[in-house]
């Protein structure tokens, strides 16, 4: 679809990082935004930043998690520009306590705000995107390729498939509205540091695990992966020629192909060798082992 000035369009996490590229990208275009985001702050920063660009803005803090939050953001854009065109559900946060030992709670925060956050936003917008309009919902290469963090993997792989279920219904269907779904890489975000907004409603901040160990690696290939604004333009491209994945790192892409091959050839699970950003496995596993130890040691 035309991304033409006077449309709308909606993008929750919309404060920082991938959502605000979002935001951006589609402001210069001349459409009409409307920011959702949990944290009040940044929110009102980027509802400002964007609205510089002489487009018009809707600032709406909400916790994608609830329900009634995505019905209250969709009556708040239909009240004020009586239409949506493009629905972005994007927010996403990565925990970090241990999947296996540590507290439930991380796994509900992650799978709240990652796969129900994208059920509840579709549910909410799809009815009024009859007309015609294009839904982009925010995976990972963690949604092709496990071996990241179990919850985190367990929601994007969700996504992927709900994805490309609502894909293929609307096609049968007959209706127009595109569908795409993003799978980036390692991107120049905030992610490591999403606990700043645990909700209160799960109790403490669980303790974080032995992967904990390797935060300096992963936290070292976010801060060298791609830029925000280079996704966005992935994503605006594939709104315009209404292409379905999104996926800008071929790199990655190439890890996950080598998977399906073993996949087809019934061969069992192998981590690979080295994923793009990272040292070698055999390096990663000395640092967690070093770690796990330790940890034995201590308690």
């Amino acid at each position: 679809m035309e991304l033409a000035a006077g449309r709308v369009a909606v993008v929750t996490g919309a404060g920082s990082g991938i959502g605000r590229a979002l935001a951006e990208r589609f402001a210069r275009s001349g459409l009409n935004i409307v920011l959702a985001d949990v944290q009040a702050d940044a929110l009102k920063q980027a509802a400002d930043d964007i609205a510089s660009l002489g487009v018009e803005t809707l600032a709406v803090v909400t916790d994608v998690s609830v329900p009634a939050d995505l019905e209250a953001l969709a009556a708040a854009t239909l009240d004020r520009f009586g239409a949506v065109h493009v629905v972005c559900n994007n927010a996403g946060v990565a925990g970090k306590a241990d999947p296996w030992f540590g507290p439930l709670s991380s796994w509900q925060w992650v799978m709240n705000v990652n796969f129900w956050g994208v059920v509840h936003g579709i549910r909410a917008f799809l009815p009024h995107l009859l007309g015609g309009g294009h839904i982009v919902n925010t995976a990972s290469v963690a949604g092709l390729l496990p071996g990241f963090a179990p919850s985190y993997d367990a929601s994007k792989h969700a996504v992927v498939a709900i994805t490309e279920d609502l894909y293929n219904d609307l096609r049968v269907a007959g209706l127009p509205i595109g569908v795409s779904v993003l799978c980036p890489g390692w991107v120049r975000t905030g992610i490591l540091d999403a606990e700043r907004n645990w909700p209160a409603s799960l109790g403490d901040v669980p303790p974080d695990g032995a992967m904990a160990a390797i935060t300096h690696h992963v936290r070292r290939a976010i801060d060298e992966g791609a830029t925000p604004a280079a996704v966005a333009d992935a994503v605006a491209d594939a709104v315009e020629t209404d292409r379905f994945w999104v996926i800008p790192h071929q790199d990655f892409l190439d890890v996950a192909i080598e998977r399906w091959h073993r996949v087809a050839d019934r061969l069992d699970p192998d981590p690979p060798e080295h994923v793009p950003g990272m040292p070698p496995r055999s390096q990663i596993v000395d640092e967690l082992m070093a770690a796990m130890g330790a940890a034995a040691s201590e308690s």
